[in-house]
């Protein structure tokens, strides 16, 4: 009987060992600029903070850049291997036109960035593409700045001390382009007119500015990501 209620008790543990070994640990980021982002760890190095991030790669940005990083109590299955499936026809034709979108060394961050506030990261990568050519010391003529090009008023909103870390870049960037999509009310026409040209501009013409660089802009974007 004893030798029983031993074994019940083993594989009882064994249980919640496999249980808790699919939950991965995982840490929320508070940025300086406001925004948050869940990782799986950091480490320290001097002034330096490399965050390691949950869809693999890490990221590492100055010390100052983040205001502190607490435990994230929600748990985070770690994902299942995706299943193949054949390529639908539509699928496939999107597919051949998100290709023209380059490899990048900053995909990690992006899709985590995207992730914390609800963009679709190959909108994101496609305006990256556009905007900086993924070149975080970009800087236009008009002031705009890093990889998504921050003027410096979207710079103060967001509280970013750095614009041309790549980090605080996108977190701001991504922050913005997703209160243009809200505002919008879904339209990414719009929302990327007015990442391009402002919002008092859209809100002028009612619609996508009759200016060439904007009107450019909007459908060299739209391409990237198969929307047109």
């Amino acid at each position: 009987m004893q030798v029983l209620k031993f074994v019940r008790f083993v594989a009882a543990a064994c249980a919640c060992v496999l249980a808790t070994a699919s939950m991965a640990s995982a840490e929320i980021v508070y940025m300086t600029s406001g925004g948050t982002l869940s990782v799986k760890g950091h480490t320290v190095d001097g002034d330096s903070i490399t965050l390691s991030l949950r869809n693999g790669g890490t990221v590492t940005c100055d010390k100052e850049l983040i205001d502190r990083i607490v435990p994230d109590e929600v748990p985070h299955p770690d994902p299942a291997p995706p299943a193949l499936a054949p390529i639908a026809p539509a699928a496939a034709a999107a597919l051949t036109k998100t290709t023209q979108l380059h490899d990048t060394a900053y995909a990690n961050l992006i899709e985590s960035v995207s992730a914390t506030y609800g963009v679709d990261p190959i909108l994101v990568q496609a305006l990256i593409q556009v905007e900086s050519n993924y070149n975080p010391r970009s800087r236009s003529a008009k002031g705009a700045m890093g990889l998504m090009q921050l003027m410096p008023s979207v710079a103060r909103e967001y509280n970013v001390r750095n614009a041309y870390d790549p980090a605080s870049n996108v977190d701001a960037g991504v922050h913005k382009l997703k209160s243009l999509i809200e505002s919008m009310r879904g339209d990414l026409s719009l929302a990327l007119a007015a990442y391009n040209a402002g919002e008092a501009a859209v809100s002028k013409f009612g619609g996508v500015p009759p200016y060439r660089e904007t009107q450019h802009y909007v459908s060299r974007i739209l391409a990237l990501v198969g929307a047109r």
